[in-house]
């Protein structure tokens, strides 16, 4: 009999582990995503896009990569408060993203931070209908006044 329960217990966490695992496979936000500048059409960094306990999304840059003909930036100097002068690499750079309750493609209520201007704006995010794509959007008071960048998932 003991050794049906701990078959049973380990069944029983192996699944739930899988199906965590299937969850976090399945959702298409989580993941790597190359963001490209809108202003030279380079990729700038590689985010990581993770879902936290709470249900909010956050990404993480990973990578940074120089733009050519200038230096490789690897402090974040102009960043306001606790973020001013970390290193890029681990940096949260956008965070507090929810999935919309009348679209799963969208992500809504989000902070995006500048790295290069330092300043933190709201933000607002759209899959395509291949999940491949995501068009992040910052803003200042309304979406209108902001500014939107394309990552490519890979």
């Amino acid at each position: 009999m003991k050794g049906i329960s701990k078959g049973l217990l380990a069944g029983l966490l192996l699944s739930s582990i899988s199906v965590f695992s299937a969850a976090a496979v399945n959702d298409p936000l989580v993941g790597k995503w190359k963001t490209i500048d809108d202003r030279t059409g380079y990729s700038r960094a590689d985010v990581e896009i993770r879902k936290k306990s709470d249900g909010t999304y956050e990404g993480i840059i990973v990578e940074t990569r120089n733009i050519p003909g200038s230096e490789k930036q690897i402090i974040c100097s102009h960043c306001p408060g606790a973020l001013k002068d970390k290193p890029f690499l681990g940096l949260p750079f956008i965070w507090g993203f929810q999935a919309s309750a009348s679209n799963p493609n969208e992500f809504v209520n989000g902070k995006v931070l500048d790295p290069i201007g330092g300043k933190i704006y709201k933000g607002k995010a759209k899959l395509n209908a291949t999940g491949k794509r995501l068009t992040l959007r910052g803003y200042i008071g309304v979406s209108v006044i902001g500014r939107s960048v394309t990552w490519v998932k890979y």
